[in-house]
């Protein structure tokens, strides 16, 4: 009687098992969780300024999207 499992029939040791996996497997689940959320919060005070129109008109002009004179008048009316 000394292994008598209470009325699991056997199974009070394989419970336990799962129980244990399903245990560690949470607590890995919110280290990564802590990791990821840590790693976005870090990235986001490091975010790139946000480009002036201006700088936008400029990028616009280099890459042929406009001409020089829509990028003249762009500009100056960016300008006032």
């Amino acid at each position: 009687m000394m292994y008598d499992w209470h009325g699991f029939g056997g199974w009070g040791m394989g419970f336990g098992f799962v129980f244990m996996l399903l245990f560690w497997g949470l607590v890995i689940l919110g280290i990564a969780a802590l990791i990821r959320w840590l790693m976005t919060q870090s990235s986001q005070g490091k975010r790139p300024r946000d480009k002036t129109p201006l700088e936008i008109v400029q990028e616009r002009y280099a890459r042929g999207e406009i001409d020089r004179e829509e990028y003249e008048r762009m500009k100056r009316d960016l300008e006032t």
